[in-house]
């Protein structure tokens, strides 16, 4: 997974924190001077992405990330299986 943020976001390090703390695995990227990323992301960050697919933009709470982890692990689980 991608973590899309830029320096100085409150809501990045917010994020950052949430994640660590719920394992998630994860790759930061600073969007600050990529002109394609500040399009795409800019007005979105904090973003988690895979791949192309944005799972979830803007306020991370604890919440909402465990909620996705157990969608992702079903996913998973079902690609697996089918």
């Amino acid at each position: 997974m991608t973590f899309y943020s830029r320096p100085g976001c409150h809501l990045c390090e917010q994020a950052q924190a949430h994640l660590l703390a719920l394992d998630y695995r994860f790759t930061e990227v600073d969007i600050t001077g990529d002109a394609e990323l500040e399009r795409l992301y800019g007005h979105d960050i904090p973003v988690l992405a895979a791949g192309n697919r944005v799972l979830i933009k803007g306020v991370f709470g604890k919440g909402r990330l465990s909620t996705l982890k157990l969608l992702l692990v079903r996913e998973a689980r079902e690609r697996q299986s089918g």
